[in-house]
């Protein structure tokens, strides 16, 4: 999982979280400036996230998830910055997060970016494009509003129990549309 200095890092501990929660080992990289948000926006730093997942530095590409032959289901980033999404359509691999999505792209594993930006521009929606065409699922930070949420906890685990929809993880992380409470 990756996490970067686009706004919207609720997300992102929203999901180390969920996984943890399920069971999910996980791996997280952090940007320097992923870092920086999240603790600016929800006040929590990696520190507090070794509770539930392996944090990697994203310098070190030396780290296991590195590799193809380190067998995951797949990624996650989110929130994803322009900047980040431009360099992985961009076959960018100098730092763990890149190359780690790169990785996972080139063995046809579950790819999903969450950009958290509006509006794109032309070269935003090309890099998506470039991504999409390679197998990624681009799953912009757009929460729905049918079960009415009231909090912005509500808001968060809707796009979290997308994302492990998308992963194929199982979860109760809210009602499904046409279930009844």
């Amino acid at each position: 999982m990756g996490i970067t200095g686009a706004s919207g890092s609720i997300y992102g501990y929203t999901l180390v979280r969920a996984l943890h929660q399920l069971g999910v080992e996980t791996h997280v990289i952090a940007t320097e400036m992923g870092e920086k948000v999240m603790q600016f926006e929800c006040g929590i730093g990696m520190k507090e996230l070794k509770e539930y997942a392996t944090i990697h530095s994203n310098q070190n590409l030396f780290a296991s998830i590195a590799s193809g032959s380190y067998l995951t289901d797949g990624m996650v980033i989110v929130p994803c910055s322009m900047n980040t999404l431009g360099s992985i359509a961009n076959g960018v691999g100098d730092t763990l997060l890149s190359r780690s999505a790169s990785v996972i792209l080139k063995e046809k594993r579950n790819f999903i970016i969450v950009p958290r930006e509006a509006p794109f521009n032309l070269i935003h929606l090309r890099n998506m494009t470039r991504l999409a065409e390679s197998g990624a699922c681009i799953m912009p930070a757009s929460p729905g509003f049918y079960h009415k949420p009231t909090e912005i906890w509500e808001l968060a685990n809707f796009m979290v129990a997308r994302i492990l929809d998308m992963l194929g993880i199982d979860h109760r992380l809210l009602e499904r549309w046409g279930e009844k409470a």
